[in-house]
């Protein structure tokens, strides 16, 4: 549930980004990635990153954000896609999976080690945490951010009611396409 969460807030926080006035995602401000759309990179590198622990292999990166962002429609098609993996992955897992220690290597050189279930937290909770930057800048600019937290998620797309398939209300359950990514 909580994937699709990320993957449903990251679709709202893209869709008031976009619609902000020409070069506002660009413009410079006092954070830590410099813009909007920076900010938004950070998190797509550490959600690539950690795919790549959960995969198994090596990611290839250097930093944990790219030296300049991709354009921002371009960082929205990779975000989509990333959102879809993920929640394609937790559907993949079963309970046992979860539990499973995935050794890695830090972007520094540090070795490292989380269950998946805590790589997941750790995605879904790191997400949050830059959707929160964002939501400031986007105050800066003036606009606002619609309100993409988790009780709102709760109560607008995901049902917690039995599913026909006997499976429990905590498992991942479907959304509709439209209510996960743009079209």
């Amino acid at each position: 549930m909580l994937i699709r969460y990320k993957a449903w807030a990251n679709a709202s926080t893209f869709r008031a980004v976009m619609s902000l006035p020409e070069g506002e995602a660009e413009r410079a401000r006092p954070t830590r990635f410099g813009n909007i759309v920076h900010t938004l990179n950070h998190a797509y590198v550490i959600d690539d990153i950690f795919r790549a622990h959960l995969e198994g292999r090596p990611h290839g990166y250097e930093a944990r954000n790219t030296p300049h962002p991709p354009p921002l429609t371009a960082l929205w098609q990779s975000v989509q896609a990333m959102d879809r993996w993920y929640v394609a992955y937790a559907e993949r897992l079963g309970d046992h999976s979860l539990g499973e220690t995935v050794r890695f290597e830090f972007v520094g050189g540090e070795a490292g080690a989380m269950t998946r279930e805590a790589i997941l937290l750790h995605v879904v909770n790191h997400g949050t945490y830059h959707r929160g930057f964002v939501g400031d800048m986007l105050y800066q600019v003036p606009a606002a951010l619609p309100a993409n937290d988790l009780p709102v998620f709760l109560r607008d797309v995901f049902s917690l009611e039995e599913p026909a398939d006997g499976e429990h209300a905590h498992r991942i359950l479907p959304l509709r396409r439209d209510q996960l990514h743009d079209r």
